[in-house]
């Protein structure tokens, strides 16, 4: 099993940026394809992006392509998303899992985390 914690959410104007970490631990979090999903005021959880286990390979919502980033540090058993030109639309829950394969559906994920909130201004 693995633990997952999420942190670096917080309020920031429109336009601004912000950098969410997902630490895990327990079985090395290497071992699995990690996604980042996202789940707004009486919104369902959305699919925001995910990288594979050696973070070569990375794919993204066409909703935040070009703006949020994903990468992660194997040895620091930690995955960062970095977000960029933040839209009051971006408000949300945002969420880490973990899973087998860089994929969009939330079942193919094992292991969650709890969240963290990112609120944008406008």
């Amino acid at each position: 099993q693995v633990q997952l914690v999420e942190s670096g959410g917080a309020l920031v104007q429109a336009g601004g940026s912000l950098r969410l970490s997902c630490a895990a631990s327990g079985r090395t979090a290497s071992t699995y394809a990690m996604g980042w999903f996202r789940q707004g005021p009486g919104k369902e959880r959305e699919f925001v992006g995910a990288i594979n286990r050696s973070g070569g390979r990375t794919y993204y919502a066409d909703l935040v392509k070009g703006r949020f980033t994903i990468s992660r540090d194997n040895a620091k058993n930690t995955v960062y998303l970095q977000m960029n030109s933040l839209k009051p639309e971006d408000t949300a829950v945002y969420y880490c899992a973990a899973g087998t394969d860089v994929v969009v559906s939330t079942t193919r994920y094992d292991y969650w985390g709890q969240g963290t909130q990112v609120t944008v201004s406008s």
